[in-house]
C-alpha cells in the first residue's frame, strides 16, 4: 500500500466518514420500511457501507465518527416525506462520491470494487422501492393543481371585485372548502370506477387534504394583511412556493424533470389568474361596485 499525501489522506478520511454515516442511515431505514424484501435490501446495503468504511480505514489507520446530524436529518426526512424521497435524495449525493472515487482509483483494486458497489446500490434501490404514498401522487397533483389554479384565479377576480381583504378571504374560504369536498368526492368515484390497486378512500383523502392545504396557503395573507394587492401578490408567491416544493419532491422521488413540470403549473396559474383579473375588473364596473 503506497504512502498517501496529506491531501489524499483528507479525501480518504472524508470518504470513510461518509461510508460510516450512510451505514447508520441505511441501518435505521431497514428497521422502518415495510416489506421483507425492502428490509433485506437496506440491511445488505448497510453492511456494504460498513465494509467500505473498513476499506478506507486501512488507508487512514484510524476510526472516524459518523455525522450524527446527517443521520438524524435523513431519518427525519424519511419519517416526514417517506423513505423513497430520503434515499433518492441521498443517492443523488452518492453520484458525486462515485466521481470522487474515480480520482483515487489508482490506489488499488479495492477502490474499483467500491465504485462498482455504489453503482449496484443505486440500481438495487430503484428496483425495489415501492412506497404506497407514491401511488397517490396523481391524487395529490389533482388536489394541488385544481386548488392553486382555480383559487388563484378566483382570488384575482374577487380582489378586484370586492376590494376588501376579509371579505375576499371569507369568500375564498367557503369556496375552497366546498371545492375540496367536491374534488375529494370526484376522486373517490373516479378511483373506484377504475381497475387498480389504489384505495378510493385514500385517494380521495389525499386529494381533499392537498386541496385544503393549498387553500390555506393562499388565503392566509388576506387574513393577516389589510392591503388587498399585497395579499394577492403574497398569495401568488405562496402558490409558486407550493408548486416548487411539490415538484421538487416528485422529481427526486420519481426521477422526473423538475423544470418542465414547474413551469407548466406556474404558467397555468398565471394564465387563469390573468383572465380572472380582467373578469373581476369588468364585473366591478359592469355592476357599478364602488369602494
Amino acid at each position: 500500500m503506497s504512502q498517501l499525501s496529506e491531501v489524499e489522506l483528507r479525501h480518504v478520511a472524508g470518504f470513510q466518514k461518509n461510508e460510516i454515516t450512510e451505514h447508520h442511515i441505511y441501518k435505521n431505514l431497514s428497521k422502518r420500511v415495510e416489506g421483507v424484501k425492502n428490509r433485506r435490501i437496506f440491511a445488505q446495503i448497510s453492511e456494504d457501507e460498513l465494509r467500505h468504511y473498513n476499506v478506507w480505514k486501512k488507508y487512514t489507520g484510524r476510526d472516524i465518527e459518523p455525522d450524527r446530524f446527517r443521520i438524524w436529518l435523513y431519518s427525519m426526512i424519511a419519517l416526514l416525506f417517506g423513505f423513497t424521497f430520503a434515499v433518492k435524495l441521498m443517492e443523488g449525493g452518492e453520484q458525486d462520491a462515485q466521481k470522487a472515487y474515480e480520482r483515487v482509483v489508482s490506489m488499488g483494486s479495492e477502490i474499483r470494487g467500491l465504485i462498482e458497489d455504489e453503482e449496484e446500490h443505486e440500481q438495487a434501490l430503484i428496483a425495489v422501492l415501492d412506497e404506497e404514498r407514491l401511488q397517490y401522487t396523481g391524487s395529490i397533483v389533482l388536489g394541488l393543481n385544481d386548488a392553486l389554479v382555480e383559487l388563484t384565479g378566483a382570488l384575482a377576480g374577487l380582489t378586484f371585485a370586492l376590494q376588501n381583504a376579509r371579505l375576499v378571504a371569507l369568500t375564498a374560504m367557503i369556496t375552497g372548502f366546498a371545492a375540496a369536498l367536491s374534488m375529494a368526492s370526484s376522486e373517490y368515484l373516479s378511483t373506484k370506477a377504475e381497475p387498480g390497486t389504489k384505495n378510493p378512500l385514500k385517494a380521495s383523502l389525499y386529494t381533499g387534504v392537498a386541496y385544503i392545504i393549498a387553500v390555506a396557503v393562499l388565503i392566509v395573507p388576506y387574513l393577516v394583511l389589510n392591503d388587498i394587492y399585497l395579499s394577492l401578490a403574497l398569495a401568488f408567491a405562496g402558490a409558486l412556493v407550493v408548486i416548487a416544493l411539490f415538484n421538487f419532491y416528485v422529481s427526486v422521488a420519481q426521477g422526473v424533470p423538475f423544470r418542465s413540470r414547474f413551469l407548466e403549473m406556474a404558467g397555468l396559474i398565471f394564465a387563469v389568474s390573468g383572465i380572472s383579473f380582467l373578469a373581476g375588473l369588468g364585473i366591478r364596473y359592469f355592476f357599478g361596485i364602488e369602494v
